[in-house]
């Protein structure tokens, strides 16, 4: 068996792990009674952190195959990125208990290595020469990390929605005298953290992923000048980039200065992460761009 082989395995096995965790938590999550000891939310939580090892290590493993760092291409992009989502939301999950996002993290991890290895996996190949550049490390990396944590921020604004929509009809049922609507609705969503701290949460999250993507765009124009004879070619990833770079920004600074909260501040991250997608998906595919030699 070789190397490639090897990482291949781990990441099936990371599949199965991350299925078998999403299974517990979903038990734990549909269960009225969050006030014992949760055994399913345990195991849950156990068993993706072993889910996480295998991940981590497929990835690394990928890497050593191909004697390069493992984000080369959009299937090791993808086990890199959907790792480093992973690993934020355990040590997110070490001082506070975050079991109830489990069944959601670990469904994620699962669609996203699925489709990894189903749609995009390639064989181990050499270098690119535009690719062989120290740059790679540096450029690539810092945008595997900002968009594993803008994709982590997206899930707790999806949550925040789910919870603001929880809190107002507990809000509507107390009005009306509906006690058997609050109780039931408390005994689903009890452990889920309030809006208020999920959007919080996102925002400090997205703030270390922008300046990560920041970092990305300046990198990749350094890197430009070395391969291409200019730092700026307007070329659609490029343009993109640029996009989601500005639409963050603007995200923060309606955050921060002009009292954007609640709904329209989670719909705004929402929109943020499809755009980083289309940027990752529909650009790579189906535009004629200059970074099409990292292919599939």
């Amino acid at each position: 068996m070789n190397l490639e082989s090897a990482s291949l395995i781990l990441v099936y096995g990371a599949m199965a792990a991350y299925t078998i965790a999403m299974v517990a938590f979903a038990i734990d999550f549909s269960s009225a009674d969050k006030a014992g000891t949760r055994k399913a939310a345990n195991i849950g939580m156990s068993v993706t952190t072993l889910a996480f090892a295998l991940h981590l290590l497929g990835t690394i493993t990928r890497g050593v195959a191909a004697s390069r760092v493992p984000w080369a291409n959009m299937y090791e992009f993808t086990l890199t990125f959907t790792c480093v989502a992973v690993a934020a939301y355990l040590v997110l999950a070490r001082d506070r208990d975050l079991r109830v996002l489990g069944t959601f993290v670990s469904g994620l991890a699962l669609l996203s290595l699925g489709v990894a290895v189903a749609v995009l996996y390639v064989r181990v190949q050499g270098t690119p020469p535009i690719l062989d550049n120290y740059w790679l490390v540096i450029h690539v990396s810092t945008a595997t990390l900002a968009m594993g944590l803008f994709a982590f921020a997206a899930l707790m604004s999806v949550l925040q929605l789910v919870q603001l929509r929880s809190e107002a009809r507990e809000t509507a049922a107390v009005g009306a005298g509906g006690t058997a609507v609050v109780e039931e609705s408390k005994s689903r969503w009890r452990s889920l953290p309030g809006a208020d701290e999920l959007e919080q949460g996102a925002f400090r999250i997205t703030v270390i992923g922008f300046l990560l993507w920041t970092f990305t765009l300046i990198a990749g124009a350094i890197w430009a000048e070395h391969a291409w004879g200019r730092p700026w070619n307007w070329d659609p990833k490029e343009t993109m980039s640029l996009v989601v770079w500005g639409f963050y920004g603007a995200y923060l600074h309606a955050r921060a200065t002009r009292g954007w909260e609640g709904k329209r501040a989670a719909w705004l991250n929402v929109i943020g992460i499809i755009a980083l997608f289309i940027n990752y998906v529909v650009v790579n595919f189906f535009a004629d761009s200059m970074h099409s030699y990292a292919g599939v």
